[in-house]
């Protein structure tokens, strides 16, 4: 059964070929390391978590690049505003180093939380500099670049399928229907590749270059590293769609002028915005939605995650705390009923020992997953396992473990009803409980099991023993 993905420079759904086979190499645009990154953004790293995870139920061998943006990223896309990480530095008196450090540690606690996997490979763009530099060197000797007032930029013009990923007009592009932000730019379009002191004086973040001191322009990073890592040419890119129109066209420019290669990635992925109340998530409103804000309020990391998998990646997510409320019950409805199977006995068995029910309802997961990574299709079919009345607790049980490998739900680790941790309050009046029946006072057994209510804890009486597990 292959794998379906929409392939956004074609506009269509396509089937996945990839450049060697069985072997996968995937780029994602990481994050810019000057603030906390908002659930906006941790949506688009969960679905590049699903991708990753589906190709490799698959049989694909998938090598994930991602960046690391500590320099050189600037409040506009258009080359316009102030360094991210120099605007930062200014609001708190840190170093920007110190500040790239803290948030960069900070996403990836984010990331460990959703249990998002560990890219293949996670590159920082100051300590790729040269790769950067060297890059720029090729684009100038095959005629892409000028310099203008100390900068270096990409002439547009000299690379006619510029705009194609975004459906842009290059010939309006050229009437310049717009004002200019940057004087020294030759077309409104163009864009800077390497900045000098002529553009910020004082600048923290600088490094020697053919050009000057100065520092790389935003776009360049994810050329110069993915190539390192991938090759000049390789399968899949992936982010969110506000880099269409601006980010991932440059890359293309620059990186296939610079090879005469195309096409540079094979597959163009993009995920949509999570909306709030006022339309998309973004860090400039002042206080924004984080992984650890939702933490504080009482919501478990896997609430947010079983919320993201409720909407396919391609179409806008409205977040709400009602919306996350229900994906919190749902979740632990399936917690639930996990331990429910667990109760039984149920153990995994081998996946080749199921029945074919069993096989069904698998080939039906494997098939969702596949047709363009259809989650919220996903979610019902771990529904139907769950309800079934045929299958027997441990096909469940290894149903749920296998297509967790995709869902990343960590079904795995909810305990049995027996094996989470009890405060000693809570145990010592399970205890006395248990003397209280042995006693055949049931009438304070039935009270403790009240009070353990209002505690948190549901008590369940079983031919084996007293089980117990924690409730809302």
């Amino acid at each position: 059964m292959p794998v379906t993905l929409y392939n956004t420079m074609e506009r269509k759904l396509e089937e996945f070929i990839p450049i060697e086979d069985r072997q996968v190499r995937l780029y994602c645009c990481g994050p810019t390391v000057y603030n906390y990154a908002h659930v906006g953004n941790l949506r688009t790293y969960v679905f590049e978590d699903i991708l990753r995870r589906t190709l490799e139920y698959y049989g694909y061998s998938v090598r994930h690049v991602m960046n690391v943006t500590d320099v050189g990223h600037l409040v506009g896309d258009g080359d316009d505003g102030e360094d991210k990480m120099e605007k930062t530095s200014k609001e708190t008196g840190k170093s920007v180093y110190e500040i790239a450090d803290f948030y960069a540690d900070a996403f990836f606690a984010d990331t460990a939380d959703l249990n998002i996997l560990t890219p293949t490979v996670a590159c920082r763009a100051t300590e790729h500099i040269d790769d950067m530099i060297a890059l720029v060197k090729r684009l100038e000797e095959r005629g892409h670049t000028y310099t203008a007032g100390g900068n270096v930029y990409f002439s547009i013009d000299t690379f006619p399928a510029y705009g194609r990923l975004a459906r842009l007009d290059l010939e309006e592009l050229r009437s310049g229907a717009r004002i200019e932000v940057d004087s020294n730019k030759r077309n409104p379009k163009d864009f800077v590749l390497w900045f000098t002191r002529s553009k910020f004086g004082n600048q923290s973040m600088t490094w020697d270059s053919p050009w000057g001191v100065g520092y790389p322009g935003w776009h360049l990073e994810c050329s110069a590293m993915s190539m390192r890592y991938l090759g000049e040419q390789f399968d899949i890119h992936c982010g969110g769609t506000d880099h269409i129109p601006v980010h991932h066209t440059n890359e293309i420019a620059q990186s296939e002028a610079a090879t005469g290669k195309s096409p540079w990635v094979k597959y163009w992925m993009h995920a949509e915005f999570l909306l709030d109340e006022s339309g998309k998530m973004s860090k400039s409103k002042g206080e924004f939605l984080t992984l650890s804000l939702l933490k504080k309020k009482g919501y478990d990391p896997m609430d947010f995650r079983y919320f993201c998998l409720g909407g396919h990646y391609r179409s806008q997510l409205q977040f709400s705390y009602r919306s996350l409320d229900a994906a919190r019950t749902a979740r632990l409805n399936m917690s639930s009923r996990v331990q429910e199977l667990l109760a039984a006995g149920a153990e995994p068995v081998e996946v080749v020992a199921l029945s074919d029910r069993a096989v069904e309802l698998r080939a039906d997961f494997i098939e969702q997953i596949g047709h363009d990574l259809n989650m919220p299709r996903a979610l019902s079919t771990l529904w139907a396992i769950l309800k079934d009345t045929v299958l027997s607790p441990s096909e469940k049980i290894t149903l749920l473990y296998d297509i967790d490998k995709v869902l990343g739900l960590r079904i795995d680790k909810i305990p049995s009803l027996t094996d989470e941790e009890l405060d000693e309050e809570c145990a010592s009046l399970i205890r006395e409980r248990e003397e209280a029946r042995r006693a055949k006072n049931y009438s304070r057994a039935d009270e403790l099991r009240d009070i353990l209510k209002t505690l948190g804890i549901e008590i369940k009486d079983t031919p084996s023993g007293t089980k117990w597990k924690k409730i809302l």
